[in-house]
């Protein structure tokens, strides 16, 4: 059984990440998957905990929080319990990685409480996150773009094999429809145990075009050729995933304004893991702040997205901020 080290309330504040798609969706060569991520520096987590059982009154806490505070504090052998507020929280269901996040975000609280010296990928295992990608678990360490090197035999969370900074300057465009959600739970679990291998040819293409191409521009600042890499990941890992979500993205509202975007010359766009949230990258904020007047005339004004959202945010440049004291912390 641990004793608290501190008495003072735990701030965690963890960002949201953009899943672009699936490296490896055929495995004949002994690993699996495989993706490529970005962390996000919004929206974002902020839950506090601490050992005051009348803390926060009467509030409860949502049953997936608790689900993820129990198994880490079983697996710590701790008796004492924690009480758990959740200030904001990423979106569920939206393809951001809310789950992995605020599991990780409650295992790095009671690390601060309990002094527990847990790493991410021992409490991302111990709550049965990362099983296919491990990018959202990399960016909750440090942020920047994420390349895991997908599941082998005997591997419980996929490594990270590249984490970069990504360009500073370059702004990322969040699209939600809020009449929709990805898929989930048990639909995504039968997907992955039902869906056919992709052809191993493809499978190569997609490899080169990201270890080749993708990642070298990010290092020369190259958003162009960054684009044309993210499209073939999309179409790739979008047109495999189809017969589940319905085609090559979840929302039939997100795919206009992407197709919109393209057609426009935006080079970067794509849908974040099962979706329906849609991204797009632009060069700096002044474009990106451009094209956003554009797309809410084209299709909030004119009445086409009435379920549409946006947020323009950047990338991170820092994992999960953990505090300790009465403050909490600001979103990025």
């Amino acid at each position: 059984m641990n004793n608290p080290q501190t008495k003072q309330p735990v701030f965690v504040n963890a960002f949201a990440r953009l899943h672009m798609g699936f490296l490896d969706l055929n495995g004949s060569q002994g690993r699996r998957f495989g993706s490529l991520g970005l962390g996000l520096n919004a929206p974002d987590t902020l839950i506090e905990m601490t050992t005051d059982q009348h803390a926060f009154g009467d509030v409860e806490e949502p049953a997936y929080v608790n689900k993820s505070k129990q198994l880490i504090l079983a697996h710590a052998n701790i008796k004492c319990d924690v009480s758990i507020k959740v200030h904001r929280e990423i979106p569920r269901h939206f393809g951001l990685g809310s789950g992995t996040q605020m599991a990780l975000a409650i295992g790095a609280g009671l690390n601060q409480l309990f002094n527990l010296d847990l790493t991410p990928t021992e409490i991302a295992a111990m709550t049965g996150r990362g099983l296919r990608s491990g990018v959202g678990i990399g960016t909750f360490d440090r942020g920047g773009i994420v390349l895991d090197g997908g599941r082998g035999d005997g591997t419980n969370v996929p490594p990270i094999v590249v984490q970069q900074p990504f360009p500073e300057a370059w702004r990322i465009l969040l699209i939600f429809d809020h009449s929709h959600v990805g898929v989930y739970g048990d639909k995504e679990l039968n997907a992955f145990a039902t869906l056919q291998d992709a052809e191993l040819q493809e499978t190569r293409k997609v490899n080169h075009q990201i270890l080749m191409r993708a990642l070298p521009a990010i290092q020369e600042g190259d958003l162009s050729v960054f684009g044309k890499s993210i499209a073939l990941l999309q179409a790739y890992t979008g047109d495999y995933f189809a017969p589940v979500q319905g085609g090559r993205y979840a929302s039939k509202q997100v795919a206009q304004v992407l197709n919109y975007l393209t057609d426009s010359g935006v080079s970067c766009v794509g849908q974040s893991s099962w979706g329906p949230t849609g991204f797009a990258i632009f060069e700096n904020d002044a474009i990106g702040q451009d094209y956003l007047i554009k797309l809410k005339a084209t299709f909030q004004d004119a009445g086409r997205g009435e379920n549409l959202s946006w947020l323009m945010c950047a990338a991170s440049t820092v994992g999960a901020l953990v505090n300790t004291g009465n403050k909490p912390l600001m979103s990025a």
